[in-house]
């Protein structure tokens, strides 16, 4: 039984890492250590990573108890190079503090994965109808069904607007608070068609949004993004970097800003002019713009169409 669930749970996690040649890449030249996977899912980095660095070995992380099961079992022929855990941003440091290998790499994929979307169960698509859930780690109390019907509409307006870009957020909010309670995701797809102005309805559904911002607040995903960066680079050692792959323009800046930061030091000084505030950078930025997906892949694999990749490097400056 537990092998059919084993092999079930294998085929609902089928999914194609994204950029998988630019993330090996970004690590080939980082030193021998410990290699953190903070978004672990299918474990398609991780393997790819383990088996191109035999001198690499891999803590990977996941909210989502289903995905590490499914990652146990995929990476199982790495033995003791691999060690797992159930934990999100907020625990990375105290994980990372247990261990005495130098960290050497880490990886974000950041969003929701392929099959956590293709769950109805899990609430997290707006083309299948299921409950109002949208947890990554479904042991947290936030749920979607809590955000919709309980949240005042200001709150409910800024999380649209900030999470999910979504055009028109105060009057999807009113909308969805004239209806409550709703209990499933089609309720939460109807109340998004008829608040959204129909021109906006005619660029494409707009209930895609507004999950997004939805699943962003139940998930704390910005603000916990930015504690895990923080985190991470302060762990790295010299010459390691952290490579992170965005797919929402509100993640891409938090990743964008922690970098250039890091990058310059907190640097006050204009653009273009010698530094001379005393501020000490904490390495470099790899990549100066984000590296896109080419046409070919996205082809192949369309979820990689909106990805943005930016590496930073510890401890080495650019000559």
């Amino acid at each position: 039984m537990e092998g059919d669930r084993a092999r079930h749970d294998d085929a609902d996690f089928a999914h194609r890492s994204v950029l998988r040649h630019e993330v090996l890449e970004a690590f080939e030249e980082v030193p021998a250590g410990l290699v953190l996977d903070a978004t672990l899912g299918g474990a398609g980095h991780a393997t790819a990573l383990l088996g191109a660095r035999s001198d690499l070995t891999l803590l990977g992380v996941d909210r989502d108890p289903d995905a590490l099961a499914v990652a146990a079992v995929r990476m199982e022929r790495f033995g003791d190079r691999v060690r797992l855990e159930h934990a999100n941003f907020a625990q990375l440091g105290e994980l990372l503090d247990r261990t005495d290998e130098p960290l050497v790499g880490a990886l974000f994929d950041l969003g929701v994965s392929s099959p956590q979307i293709d769950r109805p169960e899990r609430g997290f698509s707006y083309r299948f109808n299921g409950p109002l859930d949208m947890r990554m780690d479904p042991t947290q109390e936030l749920t979607a069904e809590v955000v919709v019907n309980t949240y005042p509409i200001d709150r409910l307006t800024k999380i649209l607007a900030d999470g999910g870009d979504v055009p028109a957020a105060r009057r999807v909010a009113a909308e969805i608070a004239s209806r409550r309670p709703l209990t499933t995701t089609d309720d939460l797809v109807e109340a998004t068609q008829a608040g959204t102005p129909a021109a906006v309805r005619r660029r494409g559904n707009p209930a895609k949004r507004v999950f997004q911002g939805i699943r962003m607040e139940v998930n704390d995903e910005l603000e916990s993004l930015v504690d895990a960066l923080d985190q991470t680079i302060d762990r790295l050692v010299l010459g390691g970097r952290v490579a992170v792959l965005a797919y929402h323009s509100g993640e891409d800046r938090v990743v964008k800003d922690r970098f250039r930061r890091a990058d310059r030091g907190a640097c006050s000084c204009p653009s273009g002019l010698p530094c001379v505030c005393g501020s000490t950078p904490e390495g470099r930025l790899i990549t100066r713009k984000p590296l896109f997906a080419s046409d070919a892949e996205v082809a192949d694999n369309p979820r990689a169409a909106s990805v943005r990749m930016r590496v930073f490097e510890k401890g080495r400056r650019a000559s």
